[in-house]
Parts: C-alpha cells; sequence; structure tokens
C-alpha cells in the first residue's frame, strides 16, 4: 500500500509580477534592460552555479554576471549567497522532512511507512534535483551547512528509528544494524542525483518502483514465517 506522494515537479521559469516569464537564456540576457527576476528565479540560478562551480567558489559577481543585474539588484531580495545556500538546502529538506512527517503515513505500519518514505524520497530527489544535489554536496563549512548537515543527521535518525520498529513487527530482516540500514537505503537514493535527469526517459514513477523493489527484496527477511506476527 502507498500513499499518494504529491509530485512537486521540478523548478519552473515563474512568471515575474509584470505577467512575463524569467528566463536566464544568453538571448534575453542581450536584450534591452536587464531582465525581472523574483526571488524564486534569483534562487533557480543560484542553485544551478553552486552545482557548477561549487558554493565555495561562488562568488556575488559570478551571480550577477550570470543573472545579468548588479550585485545591489540582487541585494534587494537576499542578503548574500549564504542565504541563497540556505533557501536552497531548506527548501531539500523541507520537503524530505514533509514526506517523514506526512499525516496519513502515520496510520501505516512501520514497514509500509517505510517503504513510502523510500519511494517518496527518489520522487522528491526527482522533483528537486538541483536542490537536492547541492544538499548532498554540503561540506559544514558554515553555519548555515552545519544546520543543514545537523537536520540530515535528524532524518537519518528518525528513518533508522522506522527501520527498528519495521524489524520488530518482521517486516524486514533484524540482523543488519538499522543505521548502517538507513545510510545504505538513502546511499542508494542519492546516488541518483549523478545520473538521473527528470526530463529523459525514465519516468521517476518507474525509477521509484525499481529503487523500492531492490532495496526492500534486500530488506525482507528470509524466514517466511516472519512478518506475520509482530515480533
Amino acid at each position: 500500500m502507498y500513499l499518494h506522494f504529491r509530485h512537486l515537479g521540478s523548478p519552473r521559469r515563474r512568471p515575474c509580477h509584470n505577467g512575463s516569464v524569467n528566463d536566464v537564456s544568453a538571448q534575453d540576457r542581450g536584450r534591452r534592460g536587464r531582465p525581472n527576476y523574483d526571488r524564486e528565479s534569483i534562487l533557480d540560478i543560484a542553485v544551478e552555479v553552486f552545482n557548477e562551480r561549487g558554493y565555495d567558489g561562488t562568488g556575488m559577481e559570478e551571480l550577477a554576471r550570470r543573472l545579468g543585474l548588479s550585485k545591489s539588484s540582487i541585494y534587494h531580495h537576499v542578503s548574500g549567497k549564504e542565504e541563497l545556500l540556505g533557501l536552497a538546502v531548506g527548501r531539500a529538506l523541507d520537503a524530505l522532512f514533509a514526506l517523514i512527517d506526512e499525516p496519513a503515513a502515520a496510520k501505516l505500519t512501520p514497514t509500509a511507512r517505510l517503504e513510502h518514505i523510500v519511494r517518496g524520497s527518489v520522487e522528491v530527489l526527482a522533483a528537486e534535483l538541483p536542490y537536492v544535489t547541492l544538499l548532498l554536496r554540503v561540506h559544514g563549512n558554515s553555519a548555515t551547512e552545519q544546520r543543514a548537515l545537523k537536520r540530515r543527521r535528524e532524518f537519518d535518525h528518525r528513518v533508522a528509528e522506522l527501520v527498528v520498529l519495521a524489524a520488530r513487527e518482521g517486516g524486514i530482516r533484524a540482523d543488519i544494524d538499522p543505521h548502517l540500514a538507513s545510510r545504505l537505503i538513502f546511499g542508494t537514493v542519492n546516488s541518483l542525483i549523478e545520473w538521473y535527469r527528470p526530463d529523459g526517459e525514465l519516468p521517476v514513477t518507474v525509477l521509484a518502483d525499481a529503487v523500492t523493489t531492490l532495496v526492500f527484496g534486500g530488506l525482507r527477511s528470509a524466514d517466511p514465517e516472519v512478518g506475520t506476527h509482530p515480533r
């Protein structure tokens, strides 16, 4: 049984307050006047640049150049690149915590809930690929990065607790350390950033099915009697 996880969709160009569409192509940057950006469209481009050049290797000058804006115009929307980083990793983390805190999921058995989280995590990754990619590249070199890492550890801990409950009810094997199982699960999910492209030929639903099947094929108890009764 799976809950319906609302597909967030990949970041899109968004209308500005004047009704025009934000586009960051070289053609638009070459038009007379400067492009109109809102906070979210600036964030989209900042995440793209951070992923290309690395957060530490990106300065406000480079962001201004890519946006076709002056630095002062960017500062009208955000205080600087660290705020942009915080908004970006916060978006990815909020999507993951929304999944684990989904009220309807609380009604599921621990094993079904764990499967729901694995499947939903693949969907989150596909929907927010640039943002999740940036989150996974955070090293803790700033206060913002340290906060992001702390929230990632909290998410991992909560999944590990769910692994324990799933093992106790007999839904998955109990001979694997729950923290190790959690790391292996999300190591598999996180590796998708290296090759998966949402606009490719592989639908996210097919990908989520495949990941869930492979993960739980290894986690299911080898004992056919296990899982019929809670331990």
